[in-house]
């Protein structure tokens, strides 16, 4: 496993994972910048169990940024894809029977094969058949979990969940249950908003990028659980943990965001239609040099992380208006 410098050169805003070696070890932003780099050398295979109204945007999604992408959602073959994928996102937005069982089965697989997999609980809460099989699922120790803050609450038990699949809640009123269920599950757990939360109960990054347009778009939340599968997928054979790469993918993915919105270069502000298709040509070209110099990101240990949520809140309220 490699060491880390939990924040990158530009914002430096946080505390080193160890004080008395810091200056030999990769900064966060640096660490996303190698592991995109290995993810287009590697192609991952990248296995999608995902809801109908984003398959071709995810699809898309994991083309651009240099995945594979197989949708495999039939039972029957869901567990034999699993086992051969590098990745596996199970994302319950339409979770109808077969799909259900499909990626039981997925899971199933995954657990037995050590194929990194993960769970976004699409507007878990209010809604009773997605929000069982959330609770199913998350005993099988997903990697890492992606929703929004108010997806993380009810999956942990202390939400009703938001508006349909919007989130009813800010990003750090479900700090504390992303990090307990980080504890409890074993896993990664990222919650998207102004200011994106990422937690293994231990490390927490805050990655204050990305741009209101992602709302205002099909599959913008979804397509990023598909990306974090395969970053997961790439850091089996980089030596990278979960935590890496899950922060790795939520910082590509929103600097991309904020490339393709215009903010990067203050050109003139565009529309959804034009931001959905500028947003598959930054996934395609987002590189070291835009990461180094447009990520907002910390990562701090569990006692001191609350310190950095102040600043960072400023830096997104900042950058979104």
């Amino acid at each position: 496993m490699r060491a880390r410098l939990s924040i990158d050169p530009a914002h430096q805003s946080a505390v080193p994972a160890s004080d008395a070696d810091a200056t030999a070890h990769e900064t966060a932003a640096e660490t996303a910048a190698r592991l995109l780099g290995a993810l287009r050398e590697q192609s991952p295979l990248t296995h999608c169990i995902t809801n109908s109204v984003v398959t071709n945007v995810t699809a898309n999604a994991l083309l651009a940024i240099g995945a594979a992408p197989a949708m495999v959602d039939l039972t029957g073959e869901a567990g034999a894809f699993a086992r051969v994928a590098g990745g596996l996102l199970v994302n319950l937005g339409t979770p109808h029977p077969e799909q259900r069982d499909a990626g039981r089965e997925a899971v199933a697989a995954a657990a037995a094969a050590g194929t990194p997999w993960v769970l976004d609980p699409v507007a878990v809460g209010a809604l009773p058949v997605r929000t069982a099989l959330a609770r199913e699922l998350l005993a099988a120790r997903p990697t890492a979990i992606r929703g929004n803050a108010s997806e993380i609450l009810a999956l942990a038990g202390a939400g009703a969940g938001g508006r349909g699949v919007d989130a009813a809640d800010r990003t750090d009123a479900a700090a504390d249950a992303a990090a307990e269920l980080a504890a409890t599950h074993g896993s990664v757990v990222a919650v998207s908003g102004p200011v994106d939360l990422i937690t293994d109960g231990v490390r927490t990054a805050r990655i204050a990028n990305g741009d209101a347009l992602l709302t205002r778009i099909t599959g913008g939340g979804c397509a990023l659980g598909a990306v974090t599968a395969a970053f997961l997928a790439t850091a089996r054979t980089t030596g990278d943990d979960a935590f890496d790469a899950t922060v790795a993918a939520t910082a590509v993915y929103t600097v991309a965001a904020e490339l393709a919105s215009g903010r990067a270069d203050g050109s003139a502000p565009v529309g959804p239609g034009t931001f959905g298709v500028r947003f598959l040509d930054a996934l395609a070209t987002v590189d070291a040099a835009d990461l180094r110099a447009r990520a907002h990101l910390t990562v701090t240990r569990a006692a001191a992380h609350a310190d950095a949520a102040p600043a960072l809140a400023a830096v997104a309220a900042g950058a979104r208006t």
